[in-house]
């Protein structure tokens, strides 16, 4: 039954797809995922941001469809990227919060993903840029001098050019499917979570030299001027410097569609902007008025449009579905004093919402989302909810590929909003988590809010990071209160305790895909 369904739904968008894809109806539609880092609802033009000009985000929304509640799952980096993958809620699985450097591939090997998806549908399928999932085997971690695997290649991926973890932490070189790129044999690299010798100079000794100082965290590794999280040595000829990873990236990635591009294929174009250091090429210094952090959003934008155009040369536009999405919402001050505080001016990265990186309020998880395919996606503004976490599932339905049952647990398919059909429906709910662990969760239910805060306390990203009170239990209206600034939890006692209950049902059942909806 359930393959029926998917043929069905496989003919029904046939039809939107035919003008795009030409008479061959047997090739499907090309896939690019740009996936930002730390990017906020009002970083973008397209999203009532003036600070810095994004004329290609803003191109994506002005020839596809803008969606005001698109999110991620998580409001941190590596349990939305999971989720992204697997379409599992990251907090189902223990371990899944912000990996170390030495971290273990945090998905094992032969996990169905949205990348093994759509491989086994017959599409060639790359992740160019940011990794942050761990790599190697559980309890050794990389194998930095040998072959390093489990990665991304025993996910489903044909192709990698990663940076290893976030670049705030060591090491800072390139692993190329299974191996560090340009590694020198006679100058092997160590990676560890202490000095590997006394005399070991640490951003506590050259604290003075540095490019920028931080509040405590990111001293133990100085390369470049920059300090960062863990300690390394060796591996000199591999390393590269901050002001190219952009380069790189999209000159990699044109080099992989230009090898593919008489195929299917899809790529994750996982960006290291806007996260901390911010340190972008030169030609993008002082393209707006917000400091280093603004500096990254006109980076940010320039790749995207490298991508879009690329394609374009390519003849492939109207056969290319792009979605354009944050991995979590901002943060100003990441640890690093970088001036993105002073610099702000009047410049609000989360636009109308409350919050940020690292907690459950809206602005942590609600972040621009967009999706563009010429002649399939109709231009628009769409007030649907949907998720990253919903990827996996609806281009597993776009291509006609079954998902297991034990697979993409929280993962629905959104196909039908993505590509802006008339009547589409989407998300009734979604639950926003932050790191892990904490037990602190958001439950968004139509215009309701739930958030839970299990220690009676909330991580605060604003002008400097801090602890703020918060209740066990608060309950927002979204339509009339957006930026969750009026707790109605005591006026609307029987919602919140509905809602209390069903965050715990979904937490406890393991599992949202294939079952009641609320």
């Amino acid at each position: 039954m359930f393959r029926f369904v998917v043929v069905l739904s496989v003919l029904f968008l046939q039809d939107g797809l035919t003008a795009s894809l030409g008479e061959d109806s047997n090739q499907r539609p090309n896939i690019i995922v740009i996936m930002a880092d730390d990017l906020g609802y009002g970083d973008v033009g397209c999203y009532g941001g003036t600070a810095v000009p994004t004329p290609s985000i803003d191109r994506l929304a002005a020839e596809g469809m803008r969606f005001t509640s698109g999110y991620c799952s998580a409001s941190t980096c590596t349990p939305t990227r999971y989720s992204f993958l697997t379409g599992t809620y990251a907090f189902r699985v223990p371990g899944t919060g912000v990996a170390p450097p030495n971290a273990a591939a945090l998905i094992p090997a032969g996990t169905t993903t949205i990348a093994s998806q759509l491989n086994e549908a017959g599409y060639a399928t790359a992740v160019i840029g940011k990794w942050h999932l761990g790599l190697g085997e559980k309890g050794k971690g990389p194998d930095w001098n040998g072959t390093i695997k489990p990665g991304p290649l025993e996910l489903g991926f044909d192709h990698c050019l990663l940076l290893p973890t976030t670049n705030d932490r060591v090491p800072q070189v390139y692993v190329a499917d299974h191996h560090v790129e340009n590694l020198d044999p006679e100058d092997p690299l160590w990676v560890g979570n202490k000095k590997p010798f006394p005399e070991y100079q640490s951003g506590v000794e050259l604290r003075d030299s540095l490019r920028f100082d931080s509040m405590h965290g990111h001293r133990d590794t100085v390369y470049n001027g920059i300090g960062r999280i863990g300690f390394y040595t060796g591996g000199t000829a591999a390393r590269f410097l901050d002001e190219d990873l952009a380069d790189r990236w999209v000159e990699h990635s044109k080099a992989w569609l230009t090898q593919h591009k008489n195929e299917p294929f899809f790529l994750f174009f996982s960006s290291h902007d806007i996260h901390a250091p911010r340190v972008t090429h030169p030609r993008f210094e002082n393209a707006g008025t917000t400091g280093p952090r603004g500096d990254m959003i006109a980076e940010l934008d320039w790749c995207v449009g490298q991508l879009i155009d690329h394609v374009e040369e390519l003849g492939l536009t109207k056969q290319t579905l792009f979605v354009f999405c944050s991995d979590n919402g901002p943060v100003l001050c990441d640890d690093y004093l970088d001036g993105s505080v002073e610099h702000l001016g009047s410049h609000d990265p989360n636009g109308p919402y409350r919050g940020g990186k690292y907690n459950v309020f809206e602005a942590g998880t609600r972040t621009p989302l967009i999706t563009r395919m010429p002649d399939v996606i109709p231009v628009g503004v769409s007030d649907e909810m949907v998720c990253t976490i919903d990827l996996a599932a609806s281009f597993s339905n776009l291509v006609g590929q079954p998902i297991p049952k034990d697979a993409c647990l929280d993962s629905l398919d959104q196909i039908d909003v993505l590509l802006g059909h008339s009547g589409a429906v989407g998300r009734e709910f979604l639950v926003e988590q932050d790191n892990g662990g904490s037990g602190n969760f958001g439950l968004r239910v139509g215009h309701w809010k739930l958030v839970r805060c299990k220690t009676s306390r909330m991580l605060n990203t604003g002008l400097r990071m801090s602890w703020n009170a918060s209740p066990p239990l608060a309950l927002y209206d979204l339509s009339n209160d957006p930026g969750e600034t009026s707790n109605v939890i005591d006026t609307h006692p029987e919602i919140g305790q509905q809602l209390d209950q069903r965050l715990q049902q979904i937490i406890d059942e393991g599992r949202t895909r294939s079952t009641p909806s609320l």
